[in-house]
């Protein structure tokens, strides 16, 4: 590993995947793979695009660089390999893409950043694209030790990620690419499957042995009726043909996060006490 990618692998782990220099803002994640010849573990930062069903999508750019970056040789020697992405890390299995899909995937990556395209250029290489589907299982991550932890830890991440769609979307302008709405699309599943697990298994369990909280989960699931139809409403606007107002959907990612941020901060106050007593 080159003395750049350990630093920025060390303020990544330090500071919660967070980083400043040129990666600032970035989408970025560790990505660990098994030395195709070593069999050892190695870390390296990559930038990611989300992908439907949940994957995530790497690309073997290495700078424009006219051979394919180590990680990748590794990866299809040993598809297995490790994701962090600075609050939950977690196993995935590689898959290189080819043909068709593969030419889709770049095509979306390159609508929304042209610096893909010019890699591909100065490597005089087609560059590999390879989805990183994660291992079912609950994912772990540093500091994830108690059920209270888990759940302000989920709630970053959806804090997180919002933020990085409205940036997205208000660098849009009035056309959202299909990788953007790829993105908008990915955070509101993911909203809103959180709000269904609520709902469904959290809830019910606690109101069996806290029957104290039920104004506290009546009021948490209204709220959940208020930004599903946030939701709703934005993924109304994405599915269009990216030929929609960017502005109405800036507005409504907005709306979206001023609503959830308030409920998430109540529920952490008002849950994550009783969680971690119950642990």
């Amino acid at each position: 590993m080159t003395d750049v990618n350990q630093q920025v692998v060390d303020e990544f782990r330090a500071n919660r995947g967070r980083v400043g220099g040129p990666f600032e803002g970035a989408r970025l994640l560790l990505l660990t793979t098994t030395g195709a010849r070593s069999g050892a573990p190695h870390t390296v930062p990559v930038g990611y695009l989300p992908d439907d069903g949940g994957r995530v999508i790497v690309i073997g750019s290495a700078g424009g660089s006219p051979r394919h970056p180590a990680w990748f040789h590794n990866l299809v020697a040993h598809p297995r390999v490790h994701v962090e992405d600075g609050l939950f890390a977690f196993d995935a299995d590689a898959a290189v893409l080819d043909g068709a899909d593969r030419d889709a995937v770049f095509a979306r990556a390159v609508e929304t950043d042209s610096g893909w395209a010019d890699y591909e250029r100065r490597a005089g290489r087609t560059l590999p694209v390879v989805a990183l589907t994660p291992v079912p299982g609950p994912p772990g991550g540093p500091g994830v030790d108690s059920p209270g932890a888990f759940l302000t830890t989920v709630h970053e991440t959806f804090r997180r990620e919002l933020a990085l769609v409205r940036a997205e979307v208000a660098a849009a302008g009035p056309r959202l690419s299909a990788q953007l709405r790829i993105n908008c699309l990915s955070a509101c599943h993911g909203l809103h499957f959180h709000h269904t697990a609520e709902d469904t298994h959290l809830f019910p369990g606690l109101a069996a042995t806290h029957p104290d909280l039920a104004p506290v989960l009546e009021r948490l699931r209204a709220e959940h009726v208020v930004v599903a139809d946030l939701i709703a409403r934005i993924e109304q606007a994405v599915r269009a043909d990216g030929s929609g107002d960017g502005a109405a959907v800036l507005a409504d990612v907005d709306a979206l996060i001023e609503q959830l941020e308030a409920h998430l901060d109540w529920e952490e106050q008002q849950l994550v006490p009783v969680l971690d007593a119950a642990s």
